[in-house]
């Protein structure tokens, strides 16, 4: 998947100047000489960059060198660096492969985090991006979607959800941002995981005090530690479990989320979404 298909573009709204280009890309020049490359290539070439070097190695330089064209020619299809990081936002989020809607919200939930972990891994530049302001992208939107979607009908109070999404997303980055830096520590010290701990067994039998620390003595006694997840493995389980009572505690409550026919039909709400925005203050 990549940007939205130029065929299907339209004229941007007014305002919209820096997220226009993801939802509305130009349309190509009709005269004079052929572009020598288009924004497609442009974006994807950055993103292979940041992917092998990470998001600082990315310039109009380092993508230009990669392309075999001037610095100047990339300026015509991003403008700015921001509007740059924007479109390989939106295009490492095309790989996101998210949940059948068909599926109930256990599976799809563990399915969307799954998605979104591998989404992380091979594209781990994403976790250095400031998710709070993350870009008003096509594909950002379809995966937060896919995730609102698999909790909105659950029972949950519309506040619950994105909460619990936001838990859950945070939970997984947490998982890809270790993930990484296994990877590092493994390139950079030349041992890997298994081998790293085989190496710390003089520490377990002579520096250890297992009256300092019962609690884990408890739970090592019992192989809590020897089950555990790796770096490379995401264990959800009990977080799931904890929705699942969150889900169940919620049952008939009455708070559940209004329909988006019902939303349409609220007063001052605007027609093209369940957005509760006044059209007048818009």
């Amino acid at each position: 998947m990549g940007e939205t298909d130029p065929a299907d573009s339209t004229a941007p709204p007014a305002g919209n100047k820096r997220f226009a280009p993801l939802w509305y890309p130009p349309a190509p020049p009709t005269r004079g000489r052929p572009p020598r490359v288009n924004r497609t290539q442009v974006v994807d070439a950055a993103v292979t960059i940041a992917d092998e070097s990470g998001l600082d190695a990315v310039s109009m330089r380092s993508i230009a060198r990669t392309l075999g064209v001037g610095t100047m020619t990339l300026y015509s299809h991003v403008p700015s660096r921001d509007h740059l990081i924007d479109a390989m936002i939106d295009r490492a989020y095309a790989d996101f492969t998210l949940p059948d809607p068909a599926l109930p919200w256990r599976p799809a939930l563990e399915a969307y985090a799954r998605g979104y972990f591998s989404l992380l891994r091979a594209h781990s530049w994403l976790l250095t991006v400031n998710t709070w302001r993350m870009p008003l992208a096509p594909h950002v939107f379809d995966a937060d979607e896919a995730a609102f979607r698999i909790l909105v009908d659950t029972g949950l109070t519309a506040n619950q959800v994105v909460e619990t999404i936001g838990i859950v997303n945070q939970t997984v980055s947490g998982f890809a941002r270790a993930a990484d830096a296994e990877v590092t520590d493994e390139r950079d010290q030349g041992t890997d995981y298994e081998a790293y701990w085989s190496a710390q067994s003089d520490f377990w039998e002579n520096t250890f005090d297992p009256a300092r620390y019962p609690t884990m003595t408890r739970l090592w006694t019992v192989g809590a530690f020897d089950d555990a997840a790796t770096p490379f493995d995401l264990r959800i389980g009990a977080l799931l479990d904890t929705i699942e009572l969150l889900i169940e505690r919620s049952s008939g409550s009455g708070s559940a989320v209004p329909s988006f026919d019902d939303c349409t039909r609220m007063p001052g709400t605007d027609p093209a979404g369940c957005a509760g925005t006044d059209s007048a203050g818009a």
